[in-house]
């Protein structure tokens, strides 16, 4: 008799990678597979009692953590991911490597210091697979080293993927390392499919020029951990869907044992009454947006991680209020290097009527992007917030930050055509001019509601997304049997 599909999902833990990685597993778990998802102990504590499993399939999923090393009053902000990345290195890969090797036991009530928000620690068989989250490279190397299945869980797009993955070719064909002085605008031919529109700015952001040699130290990190997980996975997985991303898939796949092309997971499975939000959401800017016209809205958010200067607030704010539309703003606390008091302030000093601006700390994103008043999204360009904006059919302006951020902004702009793409420019005259086009371009409209309904063919039952999603769940049960 096979054993049951018991998998482990390892998010990295930040917002992000959550958002993606939590659907996921609630979808496994509605499957039928067993799902134990790791978090780390502070965002565990951050989610609180709402973060236990609840719904028809919470019996089959439950939540884990690890620490991540660091104090519980760090920030863990943009400014200190390295340390982040290099404390989960240090500390979490010996808390998951105890972790894991005690869950393939039989008998495997979790040890006190693994906490469980579940409460059923005894009640799950041995971990048969893990799917780890493609940033945590040692989580898979610990996977292969105890012999597990591991899979590579990549919640970033799978063309930003194929960058990586190309980077040894740039090297060769003479594109990295960008020359100092060189122009950003330069055509860059080293990766697959992209050859027609790939410049220099567009590649993720730790390709550009830095460092002694003009190469970012965290570039080779980057692509040597990418190859590496990679290879050792059984599989590659990517929240996209095939009228995405096609042509980057193909290419990724022959180097592959496997590829699965799920998403966008969200869309699939709208996601159980679990906490995934770190951050507590402004539910009263959606009764703010009933009061305003249809389409009338420009909604701005740059994500979980992004930063800007007190300059560039002033710019966007002055480009925001000079296109005359009404405008609903994410500015988190740790965001612009001034007070959040003051710089909200600011706002209600340069918009006058309260109607015309809404600023909040953080909203319910998919509830606003789906609402009828917005006509558009000015965005960081995260892979999350690109894929919500394509499901619900809202243009975009992308004004790119850091990691796949740059890559994702030319697909809007160059191939989907569903956007504007503002990276490197940080003026008040273009954040007006690029916001109206948006808001008022057919074109972009017909190609942003075309694009929804390919994407929405793709997640519903036979579109390509689904099957693959069902392939995934078989995959997963196979290696629960060979794994015995």
């Amino acid at each position: 008799m096979a054993a049951a599909a018991h998998a482990l999902v390892f998010p990295f833990p930040l917002q992000g990678h959550i958002n993606c990685m939590l659907p996921f597993a609630t979808a496994l778990a509605a499957a039928g597979v067993l799902v134990t998802f790791l978090h780390s102990d502070h965002n565990l504590r951050r989610l609180g009692p709402a973060s236990t499993p609840d719904g028809p399939h919470s019996q089959r999923l439950r939540f884990l953590s690890v620490p991540d090393g660091l104090p519980d009053n760090d920030p863990r902000s943009v400014g200190g991911l390295l340390e982040l990345v290099e404390s989960l290195q240090a500390v979490a890969s010996v808390a998951f490597r105890a972790l894991l090797a005690s869950l393939l036991s039989t008998k495997n009530p979790s040890r006190a210091d693994h906490h469980d928000a579940a409460d059923s620690g005894g009640g799950f068989p041995p971990v048969t697979c893990v799917v780890a989250d493609g940033y945590l490279p040692w989580a898979i190397d610990v996977a292969d080293e105890l012999a597990v299945p591991v899979l590579a869980f990549h919640t970033s797009s799978a063309c930003s993927i194929l960058a990586f993955l190309s980077a040894p070719r740039l090297f060769e064909l003479g594109d990295l390392p960008f020359p100092a002085g060189g122009d950003l605008d330069e055509p860059v031919h080293g990766v697959p499919g992209m050859e027609s529109f790939l410049r220099r700015r567009d590649l993720p952001s730790s390709f550009r020029r830095a460092g002694e040699h003009g190469v970012n130290p965290r570039l080779r990190v980057l692509v040597k951990d990418t190859s590496r997980s990679s290879g050792k996975a059984r599989a590659l997985i990517f929240n996209t869907a095939d009228s995405l991303e096609r042509s980057a898939l193909a290419h990724i796949a022959p180097h592959m044992r496997d590829v699965f092309a799920v998403g966008p997971l969200h869309a699939m499975f709208p996601a159980a009454a679990i906490a995934k939000s770190l951050w507590r959401e402004d539910d009263g800017c959606v009764a703010w947006l009933d009061g305003q016209a249809d389409r009338s809205v420009v909604y701005v958010s740059l994500g979980s991680l992004a930063v800007m200067s007190h300059e560039q607030f002033t710019e966007f704010l002055s480009g925001l209020v000079a296109a005359g539309y009404p405008f609903l703003w994410v500015l988190r606390p740790d965001m612009v290097g001034a007070s959040q008091d003051a710089v909200f302030q600011e706002v209600a000093r340069a918009t006058g009527d309260g109607d015309q601006a809404r600023v909040v700390a953080w909203a319910p994103q998919r509830d606003v992007l789906r609402h009828r008043a917005v006509g558009c999204f000015l965005t960081h360009a995260g892979w999350n917030s690109i894929l919500e904006a394509v499901v619900e059919g809202v243009p975009m302006v992308c004004w790119p930050f850091f990691a796949d951020q740059q890559i994702n902004s030319r697909f809007v702009g160059a191939v989907w055509r569903n956007g504007l793409d503002m990276k490197d420019v940080c003026e008040r005259a273009v954040v007006e001019k690029t916001v109206r086009e948006a808001m008022e371009s057919d074109e972009i409209r017909q190609s942003a509601k075309a694009l929804a309904e390919q994407v929405k063919r793709d997640i519903a039952d036979g579109g390509s997304s689904a099957m693959e999603f069902k392939r995934l769940v078989s995959f997963i049960r196979e290696l629960s049997s060979t794994s015995e």
